[in-house]
C-alpha cells in the first residue's frame, strides 16, 4: 500500500483533525514519541514488551493488506497500540485515557508499528515502520484513507515538546520548523498535552 507520509509537525498540521480524524489521535501520537528510544542513528527501539500486551499492543495480522506485506522471513511483525480498553499489566497513562476536554476520540485511533525482532536475546526490538490510523466507525476494519506513515523526523519534532528541562521556547521551535510554522497552533496541539501530562506526574 501507499501509505501517505507525514515527515513534519507542518505536514501533521494539514490532516483534518476533529472531523475526518479524532482529535485523540494526536494524544497517542506524542506519548508514543516521548515512551520510544531514538538513537543518534535514527534507529527507534520499543521500551516495552508488545507481545504482553503492554499500553494495549497486539500483534496485527494486516489481514486486509493495510500495509506493505511483510519483508520474507519470520524476522518482522506488525503491533498495534492504543486500545484504551485492552486489559493490561502496563496502561497507558492517564492524560492518553482520559485526555483534555477535545481530543476525546472514542478508542478509534490506533498506533501501527513494524518490528524487526532481534537475534540477541534481552535486546530491545527496533521499529522500522511507524504508522498513525483508525478503525472505520463501527468496524473493526482500519481505514485505508486515514493512515499515515510517520517518519523519525516528526517523532523527534514531538518530543521537542515532552516535560522537563529539555521543553524548547516556541520561538526555537518556529525558528527550527521554518517560518510557516503556526506557533500558536503547535502550542495549542503539543502544548496542552504537555501541560496535562506535567499535571500528573
Amino acid at each position: 500500500m501507499n501509505n501517505k507520509k507525514l515527515n513534519s509537525i507542518n505536514a501533521l498540521k494539514k490532516i483534518n483533525y476533529g472531523q475526518s480524524v479524532p482529535k485523540h489521535s494526536l494524544v497517542l501520537l506524542y506519548w508514543f514519541a516521548n515512551t520510544v528510544d531514538i538513537d543518534e542513528n535514527n534507529v527507534i527501539r520499543l521500551t516495552f514488551d508488545p507481545n504482553s500486551g503492554d499500553y494495549g499492543s497486539h500483534h496485527y495480522g494486516n489481514y486486509e493488506g493495510l500495509l506493505d506485506p511483510l519483508p520474507r522471513g519470520n524476522r518482522y511483525r506488525y503491533y498495534t497500540i492504543g486500545n484504551l480498553n485492552r486489559e493490561t499489566s502496563i496502561p497507558l497513562p492517564p492524560y492518553v485515557v482520559r485526555p483534555p476536554t477535545g481530543y476525546v476520540g472514542g478508542n478509534r485511533d490506533r498506533i501501527i508499528i513494524r518490528v524487526r525482532e532481534q537475534n540477541i536475546v534481552g535486546q530491545a526490538l527496533q521499529i522500522d515502520q511507524v504508522y498513525i490510523t483508525q478503525h472505520i466507525q463501527h468496524q473493526v476494519t482500519y481505514d485505508p484513507d486515514h493512515t499515515y506513515q510517520i517518519t523519525t523526523n516528526l517523532l523527534r519534532q514531538i518530543r521537542e515538546f515532552s516535560v522537563g528541562d529539555n521543553q524548547q521556547p516556541m520561538q526555537y521551535l518556529r525558528s527550527l520548523y521554518g517560518s510557516n510554522a503556526d506557533v500558536l497552533h503547535i502550542r495549542n496541539t503539543w502544548g496542552e498535552l504537555a501541560s496535562a501530562e506535567r499535571s500528573i506526574l
